[in-house]
């Protein structure tokens, strides 16, 4: 060897000890990504941080490792970061930072979608309600108004992850441009142009740029775009030759990706919950790794829709609080047969990581727990509303009400004599979503969008008509992403338009986590209830964990027998909603972080439509067996497509 090859040689070597510059890049001759000059192929999963509690994200991080992975790709949800204009917060649960800094600690790499629109199931696709303070704003387009609303939101966040690049050192190999943009009604070249260069002007030339749209030509017609390598996303099941056609149509070289890769399929109330069955997955994994393509599996754990996050899809559709998704891991980030049998594909192309999986994290039934009833919402109104009572002609939309999510009341009189039964209705199907209606304090009954636009009701002229309006969950798909929320048109009672609205914000969650609800004797001009409804109302009660029992507190579920509908706090942390009458969801998730051995466990609840307690047995149950699939409401029993959001 001579000594030029020998002085190039220690060259090399010293380089790479000093640190040599990483890259990561699209090689369109050979088909394929090149990392630090290398042919590279990742094989990654989904997992939304937000979805997941920051105490589990090293567990289900470690999981997905051990299974083979080493990518995961994930979301970041405006809405989640930026709920008001200009106030960021990136703490907590929200620490996008600390996840990269994991992710890439246990040795796996990310792909990065930071919208600003995601889909994802997720409230309004990620874009924050405020947005809709401009009525007619056209999301995702050029609209100057939205345009700015972006500009500021990734002038904040992009140079957040640009230490966390692979070029710069980190995680990231690829970061996506918008979201399945082909798939959206305005077809706005400019706003992907403007997306594209406000990217590569926040984090520079070298980073991989991509698209995602569905595996047809129609699809990417609208979603690709030069300068942004074009991939798709499909099914098990299907052809995957042909599913990959469609890509090569955009991109006649370069590496073959599905960036979504279906494991499960999304859930909807009053729907079956989803199931992909495992053979098929298994099947169309191992030929798509055949033909060496990229690929990413959503989900790979999907999580839980906490509190309010929850997105809906068209017709008006909302999903559940569980994103179980029958994804590789459960909601819960329990092992299932679907993890060990993609774990065993993947050792088929790559090697696995040695050591144990990380076990399924234990369960305990703490049991039963009696409820108590407090107040009604009716009673409880100077607590609930902390910015008091707002007067209008016509009723408000929550924006207009500087409210996001949650419950708004409207109360106004009734203008006639309605001795007989009357209808009150919502012409313009403009209950968005769920109304409980009550007159002088007696429930009669529920109004919902697309389902129910008319109930009838009795009373006298000058009859307090109270109207409390749940958010179900934004449209997250399709045209009609631009969701308000409330009374977004007038009622009627008869022939008569219901005018001189008084309506109540309502700061429950802050309420509940302040301790403010108490127990109240019921007030003497309280009506008797008909049997159906009774007036949305709080209950609380309390359950102590032992703490000389090893282990405890410990992951567990809660079920709420011969409840209705309603949502559920504990220790003033916002588990979501529930809603057995409805299905196929039963128990909601509880983390153990969120539980005290120190203490006794607050737990409370805002029934919407009628506690069991009369009658019966006043409690909720802690349970160490999760349901997501029981029997649909026949009323509601729809069937949806596998694979197909709709619009």
């Amino acid at each position: 060897m001579s000594f030029f090859s020998v002085g190039t040689v220690l060259l090399l070597l010293l380089g790479n000890s000093l640190g040599a510059p990483h890259s990561f890049t699209v090689d369109y001759k050979n088909d394929c990504f090149r990392k630090d000059g290398e042919e590279f192929r990742y094989i990654s999963g989904s997992i939304h941080y937000s979805r997941i509690p920051r105490v589990y994200w090293k567990d289900r991080l470690l999981k997905m490792y051990m299974a083979g992975l080493n990518a995961i790709q994930t979301y970041i949800p405006w809405n989640y970061h930026e709920q008001s204009p200009g106030q960021f917060n990136f703490s907590g649960d929200r620490d996008l930072e600390y996840f990269l800094q994991l992710a890439q600690d246990i040795g796996l790499l990310v792909i990065l979608r930071p919208g600003p629109y995601i889909c994802g199931e997720w409230d309004m696709g990620g874009l924050p309600a405020w947005l809709l303070k401009k009525k007619d704003i056209v999301l995702r387009s050029s609209d100057p108004d939205y345009i700015a609303a972006v500009d500021k939101w990734m002038g904040k966040v992009l140079p957040m992850i640009k230490p966390f690049l692979y070029q710069n050192g980190g995680p990231i190999i690829t970061v996506q441009v918008e979201n399945e943009y082909g798939s959206y009604f305005a077809c706005d070249y400019n706003y992907m142009r403007h997306l594209a260069k406000l990217f590569r002007s926040l984090l520079g030339e070298e980073v991989v740029l991509f698209t995602t749209d569905g595996a047809g030509l129609g699809y990417l017609k609208c979603g690709s775009i030069q300068g942004l390598y074009a991939t798709v996303d499909f099914g098990p099941g299907g052809n995957v030759t042909a599913a990959f056609d469609a890509q090569r149509h955009a991109e006649p070289h370069g590496p073959l990706v599905n960036s979504e890769f279906y494991t499960g399929w999304l859930d909807n109330w009053g729907r079956r919950h989803s199931v992909v069955p495992t053979a098929i997955v298994v099947k169309s994994l191992n030929e798509m790794l055949a033909l060496r393509a990229n690929v990413n599996m959503y989900m790979f754990i999907g999580g839980t829709n906490f509190g309010y996050w929850n997105g809906a899809n068209w017709q008006y559709a909302p999903q559940p609080t569980s994103y179980d998704y029958d994804a590789p891991l459960t909601e819960a980030g329990d092992l299932t047969d679907k993890y060990f049998a993609i774990r065993d594909v993947i050792k088929l192309y790559r090697k696995i990581p040695e050591g144990p999986v990380p076990p399924t994290t234990p369960k305990y039934a703490y049991g039963a727990v009696k409820m108590k009833m407090l107040q009604t919402v009716t009673d409880a109104l100077s607590k609930l509303s902390f910015s008091g009572p707002v007067k209008s002609t016509y009723p408000l939309s929550f924006i207009e009400l500087n409210q996001a999510f949650g419950y708004v009341l409207y109360r106004t009189k009734l203008p006639v004599d309605c001795s007989t039964l009357t209808p009150l209705s919502s012409p313009l199907n403009g209950v968005h979503d769920r109304a409980y209606v009550s007159v002088d304090r007696a429930a009669v009954g529920i109004l919902e969008r697309n389902k129910v636009l008319t109930i009838n009701v009795t009373g006298k002229a000058g009859s307090q008509l109270d109207i409390l309006v749940e958010n179900m969950g934004r449209i997250n798909y399709g045209r009609y992403i631009n969701d308000f929320k409330g009374l977004v048109s007038n009622l009627t009672l008869g022939k008569d338009l219901l005018t001189g609205w008084t309506m109540y914000s309502l700061s429950i969650d802050e309420a509940v986590r302040q301790g403010l609800l108490e127990e109240a004797e019921p007030a003497a001009t309280d009506a008797p209830q008909p049997a159906t409804f009774s007036p949305p109302a709080f209950y609380r009660g309390t359950f102590v964990i032992p703490d000389g029992i090893p282990d405890l507190p410990q992951d567990t579920y809660i079920q709420f027998p011969a409840w209705r509908k309603g949502q559920v706090w504990i220790n003033g942390f916002n588990l979501g909603r529930y809603w057995p009458s409805r299905g196929p969801q039963l128990t909601l998730f509880v983390p153990q972080h969120i539980l005290s051995t120190v203490a006794p466990n607050n737990v409370t609840v805002l029934e919407l439509e009628g506690a069991p307690c009369p009658t019966g047995p006043c409690t909720v149950e802690f349970t160490n067996t999760p349901i997501l699939n029981a029997t649909v409401q026949a009323d509601y029993k729809q069937h949806r497509e596998l694979f197909v959001k709709g619009d």
